[in-house]
């Protein structure tokens, strides 16, 4: 009797040359009922793409841009050896995940296609930290000299939109942050126009679900 899909099924396409590589990882998948491969011609209808390599580097990344066919894509990389690519232009291109080959297991590869499926990540603690350095580094070089912070936001911006989230009127919020009233309703109008929010409680909105206030 053929096996049941299940309606939530995470659809996963597997790019791996090696084919032992290639043959054990669709073994994984057929053991695990939430999870189905799809076979390369569908790749465009997977959820998540699984992509082989032994060492990340410069080719690995432009093997991404290759399979890349929109900008949905979200890739698993099982890397064998060692990463020697940028995780910034990694993550730009749709990676979502690494796991290094020789801590392999069904278990965790299973865990993670669905964490992926479900918008989540999951680096290594040494690529966590690079990735880390590197948000350091563009925070200090790039955006602060500019009065941005990762957000896009800018401090006073910040500042602004927390004090209308307390219910404050403009005259308050001038009077808080020692700004002019005139200042406050342009601070306000730039953000609502840069990031095309409709009025304050959209600001507020999306303020709060982006965690910014």
């Amino acid at each position: 009797m053929p096996q049941q899909v299940l309606m939530d099924t995470v659809r996963v396409a597997i790019h791996a040359p090696d084919v032992v590589t290639h043959a054990g990882l669709v073994s994984t998948l057929q053991h695990d009922r939430r999870v189905r491969k799809v076979p390369p011609a569908d790749i465009q209808d997977a959820h998540v793409v699984v992509v082989a390599v032994d060492i990340a580097d410069a080719s690995a990344l432009e093997l991404l841009r290759e399979l890349n066919d929109n900008t949905d894509t979200r890739f698993v990389m099982l890397v064998g050896q060692r990463w020697q690519a940028d995780i910034s232009t990694a993550i730009n291109l749709g990676v979502r995940a690494v796991l290094w080959r020789d801590a392999f297991t069904p278990a965790a590869f299973i865990r993670t296609l669905l964490t992926i499926s479900e918008g989540g990540g999951s680096f290594p603690p040494t690529l966590q930290g690079t990735l880390m350095k590197h948000v350091q580094w563009i925070q200090r070089e790039v955006l602060a000299p500019r009065g941005l912070t990762a957000s896009g936001v800018s401090p006073r911006e910040v500042d602004v939109l927390r004090l209308v989230a307390d219910g404050k009127e403009l005259s308050e919020i001038a009077e808080k942050l020692s700004y002019s009233e005139r200042t406050v309703k342009y601070v306000l109008h730039g953000l609502m126009k840069r990031l095309q929010l409709r009025n304050r409680a959209h600001a507020v909105s999306y303020g709060i679900r982006t965690g910014i206030i």
